[in-house]
């Protein structure tokens, strides 16, 4: 009894010794998590580099498209074809997927030999013998009158440029196929479906069995002279680096290098080599396998090395199974390390603070190998803890892959083909943009007609500016630019001679919403307050100015100092202030204060404002645009056609008050559901119908509407709509320029939409910005219709062949968003091809034209006077 225990303590010493000898000669093979985390970071970066268009020639981590762009969620459904082809066999199988509530996937499948003849002859040979066994299948299927979707599972190299287009780089696997690389394989099988000419399919999606990952450098620290020996030794020279540190084709071997150098060194098995040993590719991966997974793993390790012609003693099969441990265990951790950086990217792209993720994971090591699946989730879940990860193992292959990414194909096409349909009510035809455009004119004849003025939309109401700037304007001027929740109060300097320029002071002030829902009085004197504040700022108290007042809303203006207000719009509702002078409640303000007295020369809109600013700098400057929050515009029209005012000769500035464009019914046509639902819940429904289809503060209310739609038809958000996306006004315009800014990724889009409170696919960003497109360029469009008419009446008013003029432009949605200036110029250029017309944006804002309408009346004033 005490010599059998005596003998079990020595076996057991002894394979401890065995062991820790073998650890001391592999150390450089076992990886501490302090590498293991070294080695994610580098692959982090390389993955970066992938993604990057710079840096992509150069990384060894290529980051391939592969425009699969969704995963299943469920709805998908129907019946589709799918290939498999990685090898010297292919298989072909019908997928029929059932959407009863609860997905089902029901598959059949045939496998067909490749000859090596075909393998190495023609491309035409191969893909004509690929299509004869599809039709073989199909035949006994009796499917071969349908017209199917198809995928294509092609696992070899490939550039692929579109879901169903993949250009082969290099054969591999033993191909040699003439005519192929280079080519799109696509291509080459619809030929060959075609050369048949007896069944057709659909060959949706190509893909491959995984996205290949190509390390060729910047692991060098971590190869050890086994790997370098496997990479001399292989088809592939300094290529698959890090493929061949943990692949099974190449694990049995790398343990064959070990074992043959201790042998040599005399470390195992008395020095002795067999010829079996020595002969490259005789020691499996699947002995690694069988080794580990034995509960006597010695003696199994006897039997392998026993046929390898090894004659090994109770050490060296100790040490045999040690070393199969150390490759496999390293094989499942640098596998481990790469996945931990995916996760990390994964959970940085999501901006959450835990991950759940499930990974698919399918291939002979993971499935057989008796452990190393365990040793990869725990390594996995060790470098990623904040990471809940779920490995799914693929049953089925990548066949049926295929064919789910040819139904996820399937369903976003269909997906795509309605959203489209949707999407082309806001896509507008020259034919139709030439339409607004002659609509605009004869609303802008309507306006400036005595007789139809009263029923016009588009109210071209006089202005009395008659002049632009002329260089001579001298004097200090105080300015007042409301239009919005804030106003500003600005001194202005206008200099003359050799010093000519204009030199600012301004104060932004808050109106509170109560002053905005209050009373008149209540309003004015809050403004007032705010100018006794800013002269007091600026050293002036008790000096009298003359003052330019900004009025930025609808008005009647009867001189250049009275100005009816008509409507309030932008939120505002101060009662007793609609019919009145805006003017005279300015002063009756001032004089309730008893502090100061101002010059009311001037109140101008901020359109009018815009365009005498840029008057200032571009004589040629006639007309001025608003596209920000609200939208209008104002140009010279000659005084014989502004038939509300006396007079025939000279000209006078128009105030177009374009906004309401549209609310006698003369551009329903145009309007979409997403319009109508803008106006319903707007303060004002059924009017300023045009601003609501151009301007910024409706431009994202339409996008939000947009997507609510998409989303309860299931085209968006997996069909699921937030309260967020709920919430009126949560999309501002200023995201819709974020959006569709050039330099902006998926990955920053994302990022808006979920500070936003929407959590989205890399699909869902692509929607996204897709519909902020439509919506800005719409908007352009019909912004640049309208200029186009106004241009274009200029110059039939002054009856020239061609006119060179300038429009001054102001506005948050015209100097920001990326692409409106650009649409609405080249469509402005386009509408009115007899007209040169040059766009300047106002640096200084609409107050310091009101202080510039203002230097103009006091010179004009100035000069009646003499």
């Amino acid at each position: 009894m005490i010599a059998s225990h005596l003998l079990a303590y020595f076996f057991t010493e002894l394979n401890h010794d065995q062991v820790q000898k073998v650890d001391q000669y592999l150390y450089h093979m076992r990886l501490s998590d302090e590498t293991l985390l070294e080695i994610s970071k580098r692959f982090r970066k390389e993955m970066e580099k992938g993604l990057g268009a710079t840096t992509h020639p150069t990384a060894s981590v290529k980051m391939l498209p592969t425009f699969v762009r969704s995963t299943p969620d469920g709805t998908e459904h129907g019946e589709f074809l799918a290939l498999d082809l990685g090898g010297t066999n292919f298989r072909v199988l019908r997928v029929r997927v059932t959407d009863n509530g609860l997905q089902k996937v029901e598959m059949e499948n045939q496998i067909y030999a490749i000859p090596e003849d075909i393998m190495r002859g023609s491309g035409t040979q191969l893909f004509d013998h690929i299509t004869e066994c599809l039709a073989n299948f199909m035949d006994k299927l009796q499917i071969k009158d349908k017209k199917l979707p198809l995928g294509f599972t092609f696992s070899f190299p490939c550039i692929q440029t579109k879901l169903d287009e993949s250009f082969l780089v290099s054969w591999t696997k033993g191909f040699k196929c003439s005519g192929v690389e280079g080519k799109d394989v696509v291509t080459l099988i619809r030929k060959a479906i075609q050369r048949r000419g007896d069944f057709d399919i659909d060959i949706v999606a190509v893909v491959n069995d995984t996205v290949g990952t190509m390390m060729t450098c910047g692991y060098d620290d971590i190869r050890t002279e086994f790997d370098q020996e496997i990479d001399m030794g292989s088809l592939n020279p300094g290529k698959q680096l890090f493929e061949k540190m943990i692949s099974g084709m190449y694990m049995g071997e790398l343990v064959r290098l070990i074992l043959v150098k201790m042998a040599k060194e005399e470390l195992l098995f008395r020095g002795k080599l067999s010829p079996e040993l020595l002969a490259k590719g005789r020691f499996e991966t699947k002995d690694v396998s069988d080794i580990e997974g034995d509960k006597d793993g010695i003696r199994k390790a006897r039997e392998v090395l026993m046929r390898l012609g090894v004659d090994p003693t109770q050490e060296d099969c100790v040490a045999t199974h040690r070393i199969c441990q150390i490759v496999s265990t390293r094989s499942a951790n640098l596998c481990a390390a790469t996945l931990a950086a995916v996760l990390r990217r994964i959970k940085e792209n999501k901006g959450e603070e835990r991950l759940r993720s499930t990974i698919g994971v399918d291939g002979s090591v993971y499935k057989k190998h008796p452990h190393f699946a365990k040793r990869l989730h725990k390594t996995v879940r060790r470098l990623v803890p904040d990471c809940d990860v779920r490995f799914l193992r693929s049953e089925d292959g990548s066949g049926k892959g295929a064919a789910m990414v040819t139904a996820v194909a399937h369903r976003l096409a269909d997906q795509c083909r309605v959203r489209q349909k949707i999407l082309e009510s806001l896509k507008l035809s020259r034919e139709q943009l030439l339409e607004v455009k002659k609509r605009m004119k004869v609303e802008i004849v309507r306006g400036l007609s005595k007789e139809t003025h009263a029923v016009a939309t588009v109210k071209m109401l006089p202005t009395y500016v008659c002049t632009t700037p002329d260089g001579t304007e001298k004097g200090d001027f105080l300015a007042l630019d409301l239009g919005g929740t804030n106003f500003r109060v600005l001194l202005v300097r206008v200099r003359n001679g050799k010093r000519r320029g204009v030199e600012m002071h301004n104060k932004i002030y808050a109106i509170p919403q109560e002053a905005m829902h209050g009373t008149g009085d209540e309003l004015f004197d809050h403004i007032v307050q705010c100018i006794a504040d800013f002269l007091e700022y600026m050293g002036m108290k008790g000096v009298s100015l003359p003052l330019g007042f900004t009025f930025s809303f609808p008005c009647q203006q009867n001189s250049l100092n009275e100005s009816i207000l008509l409507k309030w719009t932008k939120g505002f509702k101060a009662s007793g202030c609609e019919g009145e002078d805006v003017v005279t409640l300015l002063k009756e303000a001032i004089h309730r204060r008893e502090e100061f007295d101002l010059d009311v020369v001037a109140v101008v809109n901020d359109t009018v404002g815009t365009m005498m600013t840029c008057g200032y700098e571009d004589p040629h400057c006639e007309v001025g645009l608003i596209v920000g929050t609200g939208s209008n515009a104002c140009y010279m029209e000659e005084m014989r056609n502004v038939e509300l005012v006396d007079g025939e000769e000279g000209r006078m500035c128009v105030n177009m008050e374009w906004g309401a464009f549209g609310d006698n019914g003369c551009l329903d046509d145009l309007r979409t559901e997403f319009d109508v639902a803008v106006d319903k819940l707007s303060l004002n429904p059924g009017k300023q119908r045009f601003e609501k289809m151009i301007s910024g503060m409706y431009l994202g209310e339409i996008v939000r509407n947009i997507l609510i739609d998409f989303t309860k038809r299931g085209l968006l958000f997996r069909g699921r709509i937030s309260e967020r996306l709920k919430t009126r006004g949560i999309f501002e315009t200023k995201f819709l320029s974020q959006i569709e800014s050039d330099c902006l990724a998926l990955l920053q889009v994302r990022a808006i939409l979920h500070h936003l409170g929407l959590e989205s696919t890399c699909d869902d960003s692509i929607i996204v910005k897709e519909v902020c497109t439509v919506v800005a360029r719409r908007a352009a469009q019909l912004c640049g219709a309208g200029m186009a008419a106004v241009v274009d009446k200029i110059r039939e008013n002054r009856g020239l062949d061609t006119l060179k003029v300038t429009v001054g432009v102001d506005g948050t949605l015209y100097k920001l968003h990326p692409h409106f200036a650009k649409v609405m110029q080249a469509t402005v250029k386009d509408l009115a091809p007899k007209c040169d017309v040059t766009f300047l944006e106002s640096e200084d804002g609409s107050g310091k034209g009101a202080a510039l309408i203002t230097a103009v009346a006091c010179r004009i004033r100035e000069a009646g006077q003499r």
